[in-house]
């Protein structure tokens, strides 16, 4: 059946039409003993016969969930409710209920059939007792029969339109869920992303540089103390500011390289501690007139240099690193170039879990719109430029 039949408006509607459908079977009743008619007795077992078959039909369940049991239902009824017209012209008030209970039952096709059919039993059976037929005989049933229509085919249009934007409405619920999963999906792997670059510009490069200074030590003792002490001393600095940089960047927060010192200081700050850390020589320059600069490109940048030097110190076999920050009208430059022992890009294997190296200084200058450019060969050494746009100054 239409699911609509289970809404709560079209139940109350349906007690209405039961309720009509017995008050106008009784009028027919009380019409004739009030007017002695000499069928009354007939009338009477018709009515009440009709009435038990309509009350058992709609308490009898399939009624509301088969067409084809609400058809045999429907036949039955007609056929008792024309019997009751032959005898009583009032029975022809019954047909207005009809009309809706075939629309609603029946499908639209034979709902609309069975409606015409009802409304020429009427108005046939009415102009018999009439004795003529006239306008007014023919108005009557007919109207009852075009209200009836409309109002079911409107109701039905206002039902699916109704639907129609329900199912809508679920929809943009469910897509708005998605989105926000989606969302929420994003935002984590964009976290992750952000914490693996951090750990692997600061803490992995601080846990390598930790690594050489205690290997060098190792290697001084017992013959050198004095010269072991010291790189004991600096590993344990080195992982105090560790500490403090994992503390930091948990948070999202400037690195503290940064927070009490320009770009350009903390930048020859770390060119001196490479060296220190038993490196490679490393140069420093400042080309340019430094100008404030956005605290997302003075991280980016720094975490840059941090990467790209420990690459130098841990892969590239250098003697000497050059370390150049460029300040020009429209845009900034850090160089890193070493004389290493190079390498392929082409040969790279795809990143892994074991470093975020070359990709993740890509992806933190493009989040910057700015861009990186590797030139290397083997046996050639490496030069990494990184260049970020500045906002133009009036």
């Amino acid at each position: 059946m239409d699911p609509s039949s289970k809404t709560p408006l079209v139940r109350v509607l349906r007690g209405c039409l039961h309720l009509m459908f017995v008050a106008l079977v009784a009028l027919s009743i009380v019409r004739a003993v009030l007017d002695d008619a000499p069928d009354v007795v007939a009338i009477v077992v018709i009515a009440v016969l009709l009435g038990a078959v309509y009350t058992a039909g709609a308490l009898w369940p399939r009624a509301r969930t088969s067409r084809s049991a609400a058809a045999q239902w429907l036949v039955a009824v007609g056929v008792l409710w024309i019997a009751l017209l032959v005898l009583s012209p009032e029975a022809v008030y019954v047909a207005f209920p009809l009309y809706f209970l075939q629309l609603h039952l029946l499908s639209p096709k034979w709902g609309l059939t069975a409606v015409a059919a009802t409304t020429i039993a009427a108005i046939g059976g009415f102009s018999w007792h009439q004795g003529a037929l006239t306008v007014g005989v023919v108005i009557g049933p007919a109207l009852g029969a075009t209200v009836a229509v409309a109002v079911v085919f409107g109701y039905d249009a206002l039902y699916r339109e109704s639907e129609q934007r329900r199912r809508l409405i679920e929809e943009l619920t469910a897509t708005r869920g998605e989105l926000a999963a989606a969302e929420h999906a994003a935002g984590a792997l964009a976290e992750r992303e952000r914490l693996a670059r951090e750990i692997h510009d600061t803490l992995a490069q601080g846990l390598s540089s930790i690594q050489l200074l205690l290997r060098a030590s190792e290697r001084m003792l017992p013959e050198r103390p004095d010269e072991a002490k010291e790189h004991v001393v600096h590993a344990r600095e080195t992982a105090v500011s560790n500490l403090e940089e994992a503390r930091r960047f948990v948070r999202a927060l400037t690195p503290p390289d940064l927070e009490n010192s320009s770009l350009s200081a903390a930048l020859e700050r770390l060119c001196a501690n490479a060296f220190h850390a038993g490196g490679p020589v490393v140069d420093w320059t400042l080309s340019g007139t430094p100008v404030p600069l956005p605290i997302a490109h003075e991280v980016a940048l720094l975490r840059i240099a941090q990467s790209a030097l420990a690459n130098a110190v841990q892969h590239s076999n250098a003697d000497r690193v050059a370390v150049t920050l460029s300040y020009m009208d429209t845009e900034v430059a850090l160089d890193v170039v070493d004389d290493g022992v190079g390498f392929d890009p082409d040969a790279l294997p795809p990143r892994t879990d074991r470093g975020f190296g070359l990709p993740g200084m890509r992806a933190r200058a493009r989040s910057l719109n700015g861009t990186m450019v590797v030139e290397t060969a083997p046996g050639e050494g490496t030069a990494i430029a990184v260049t970020l746009p500045l906002e133009a100054r009036a």
